[in-house]
């Protein structure tokens, strides 16, 4: 082969190699939801939809407790693995186009374990309020769920000082509701262990509990519960 076939050849790859990745890996991952979107339509005109919406302990949620979702007509738009950063990307697909009365945002746990690069604090909470004010534009009542407690990431162990990442996340997103008068769901507190250093063994899947089990998502369910009931009415 020529040197000029060989550059051309080079050029055509480095062209079509970002439609090939993409063909295998969609950041924002769209698809997850599509369907069932579509499927889900509009709101009928006295229906007060609540969406929750977040990562993996989102997404396991009405696997886990399928009765919680039945019976309180919730609709789960979680996807594992996410950060904030994808959160964002699809907010207008999976919440806003679904004009839910209320949507719940769970937030931060991928993003302090660094699934889609360096975890930086203001850009997590700034994600966060951009979630907020897209809502508020559309006319959707929101609730801030804190970021559970964990001591550690099993699919990422180089992590460092998670618990305190995620009470100081905690902290700003908590003073950031207060001062907008947005309900806040404290799961942390009342899922952490005595010592403060991770999740109660009581209520995790895993070890570093990340994930709660079944115990620890009625313990959600708990704090959650009236906090929809009262933006319902």
């Amino acid at each position: 082969m020529t040197s000029r076939k060989l550059i051309l050849f080079g050029l055509a790859f480095l062209l079509a190699a970002p439609t090939l990745i993409a063909q295998k890996y969609e950041f924002a991952q769209f698809k997850r939801y599509a369907d069932a979107n579509a499927q889900l339509g509009a709101p009928e005109k006295k229906e007060k939809r609540v969406i929750l919406f977040g990562n993996s302990i989102t997404d396991a949620w009405p696997k886990t407790r399928p009765d919680f979702f039945k019976n309180n007509n919730l609709i789960g738009r979680g996807i594992s693995g996410q950060t904030s950063y994808q959160f964002l990307l699809r907010f207008r697909q999976d919440v806003i186009n679904l004009k839910p009365a209320v949507v719940v945002i769970n937030y931060g746990t991928n993003d302090i374990a660094e699934n889609t690069g360096p975890y930086d604090e203001t850009r997590t909470f700034e994600n966060v309020v951009s979630m907020v004010e897209l809502a508020k534009y559309n006319g959707i009542k929101v609730i801030l769920a804190s970021c559970l407690p964990a001591s550690g990431f099993k699919w990422r162990m180089s992590i460092t000082g998670a618990i305190d990442k995620i009470r100081h996340l905690n902290a700003r997103v908590k003073t950031y509701a207060q001062e907008n008068k947005i309900p806040y769901v404290d799961y942390f507190n009342a899922m952490v262990n005595t010592e403060g250093t991770a999740m109660k063994d009581s209520y995790a899947k895993d070890n570093p509990g990340v994930h709660p089990n079944a115990e620890g998502y009625a313990v959600m369910e708990d704090l959650l519960l009236p906090v929809i009931k009262k933006l319902r009415k």
